[in-house]
């Protein structure tokens, strides 16, 4: 199957990029490539031999390519996932969906309205920790979760220079808990639906041109769990990234993000075990941790490649990124106002308010 990538500046498309160019059993071929930035662009012509090209137009018009990864900027990807919707193809986008309820919902309607699959490339969803998980808690293996508590976090905002990257732009993709809160608040969604409401409190503590690197989010759900999000991307060290707490057993994760995984480990450390009351042991779930996050990540390409060839279902609607995209514009809203906010709440979908 022939595909482009329209922009190259989420990194996370050079890991599936690798993959596909160097595992032809995926039968994805990256054949052209468009980005406002020549040097990203240049860059990814040689790497993957695709060919640069200076209009999304042109892209588009090609019949042979049968979908397009969109990984450029979060403020261009309504643009283009509206104009690929229109064109008839299939559609791989990046995190977060928008900057907004309304570019995300132009993207869900674009999509509806051409009836183009469309996926949004959550890499949580397909880790095999996490789909483990998942099957535990369908199985009520834990019985009646209490509480669930993710932490997840990177160091990229103790570097000065990280300032100048549009990560943390304001324009470009807002801040950085607006760019990578997301995964694990996508991950609670997935693995429990919408919540009634969330309690939030986001800080700037290192640097002010990096906006918004901690952050402590409560999303309350009727009859429970009471489920928190924990974000520091000034994160020198960390180990355990996932607990779980039920009336049958108790689940530990380790080394679940980019942090924890390139920490110094024991060789013989377990990466996720649980304690089941009746059986009075811990048992190792059996599934290695990878020692780089960019294991994790690459772990997408043959999934998307699934998606794209027809032979699995999205890893995450369009749809679902619009309700993730609440769930993240539901922290700034409670930050700001210093209340607890319930999903239906005006303000997310105006959010930002007007200056």
């Amino acid at each position: 199957m022939k595909i482009a990538v329209l922009g190259f500046a989420h990194g996370h498309v050079n890991s599936y990029c690798v993959r596909w160019r160097d595992d032809p059993g995926m039968d994805i071929q990256v054949v052209k490539g468009w980005d406002h930035d020549q040097t990203r662009l240049t860059a990814a012509a040689q790497a993957y031999g695709l060919t640069p090209c200076a209009d999304v137009a042109g892209i588009l018009a090609d019949q042979d390519i049968k979908a397009v990864v969109i990984a450029a900027e979060t403020a261009r990807h309504a643009e283009l996932a509206v104009a690929a919707a229109d064109a008839g193809k299939a559609i791989v986008i990046q995190k977060p969906m928008a900057l907004t309820m309304t570019q995300a919902d132009q993207i869900v309607a674009a999509v509806n309205r051409n009836r183009v699959p469309c996926t949004v490339a959550w890499q949580m969803r397909v880790d095999p920790q996490n789909l483990y998980v998942k099957d535990m808690l369908a199985q009520g293996r834990l019985g009646q979760i209490f509480q669930f508590r993710r932490r997840h976090g990177l160091g990229v905002c103790l570097n000065h220079e990280f300032a100048k990257s549009w990560h943390v732009s304001s324009s470009m993709n807002r801040d950085i808990w607006a760019d990578d809160a997301a995964h694990p608040i996508d991950l609670i969604y997935w693995l429990f639906g919408l919540p009634e409401s969330v309690t939030a409190e986001i800080e700037s503590l290192f640097d002010p041109d990096m906006p918004n690197d901690n952050g402590i989010a409560i999303f309350r759900y009727p009859g429970g769990p009471l489920v928190e999000v924990h974000c520091s991307f000034v994160s020198v060290g960390a180990e355990t990234t996932m607990e779980i707490w039920g009336d049958k057993g108790f689940l530990t994760q380790s080394y679940g993000d980019a942090v924890s995984a390139a920490m110094p480990r024991d060789p013989q450390a377990v990466g996720m075990k649980y304690y089941l009351r009746a059986e009075k042991a811990w048992t190792d779930c059996g599934i290695p941790s990878p020692n780089a996050q960019g294991v994790r990540i690459a772990g997408l390409a043959q999934p998307l490649a699934d998606f794209l060839h027809g032979r699995r279902p999205p890893i995450a609607t369009a749809e679902e990124g619009r309700d993730v995209l609440r769930m993240v514009l539901a922290t700034y809203v409670s930050n700001d106002q210093g209340r607890r906010v319930t999903l239906d709440d005006p303000a997310i979908q105006a959010y930002p308010p007007p200056n």
